[in-house]
C-alpha cells in the first residue's frame, strides 16, 4: 500500500523567501514551480538526495481550513552524513532548535529543528538509510 514518501510539503506565509532559504541551505535551485491564479508564486518543489524525494513549499494561503501556524505533527526525518554539522548549519542558517540531538539506540540518532517559516525539519543519521543504499550498490 504505501511505497515510499513521494512529496514531503512545508507550507510558508512569505514563499519566495522560503524558497531563498531551502535553495541557499540545499545548495540546489528548484527543478518545478506553479504561480497561483493570481500570478503570484504557490509553490516550489525540490528534488533532494539519494532518491530524489521531493520538497515542495507552499503558500500558506493554500493551506487547509484548520491547518496549523506552528509546529505540529508528523516529523519527517532526512539521513544526513554529519548530523552535528548539519544541526550546526540549520541553526546558522536562522532556523531554532526544536529537539536536540539524541541518540536513540543502535545507530540512530535524531534531531529538528523549526525553519524560519514554522515547519519542523528532522534530520538524523539512521544505519538503515546506508544498509538500504549499499545494498543497491
Amino acid at each position: 500500500m504505501l511505497r515510499g514518501i513521494a512529496t514531503v510539503s512545508f507550507w510558508a506565509d512569505d514563499l519566495p523567501a522560503a524558497r531563498t532559504w531551502y535553495a541557499d541551505l540545499l545548495g540546489v535551485e528548484p527543478y518545478f514551480e506553479r504561480a497561483g491564479a493570481d500570478g503570484r508564486p504557490g509553490y516550489y518543489e525540490f528534488r533532494l538526495g539519494d532518491h530524489q524525494h521531493e520538497l515542495g513549499l507552499i503558500d500558506s494561503r493554500y493551506a487547509p481550513p484548520g491547518a496549523t501556524t506552528g509546529p505540529a505533527g508528523a516529523i519527517v526525518y532526512w539521513h544526513v552524513d554529519d548530523l552535528p554539522a548539519t544541526v550546526a548549519r540549520l541553526l546558522a542558517a536562522g532556523a531554532r532548535e526544536h529537539d536536540p540531538i539524541r541518540e536513540r539506540g543502535a545507530g540512530f540518532v535524531t534531531a529538528s529543528v523549526v525553519d524560519p517559516f514554522g515547519n519542523v525539519l528532522g534530520v538524523m543519521t539512521n544505519p538503515h538509510y546506508l544498509e538500504m543504499l549499499a545494498k543497491r550498490s
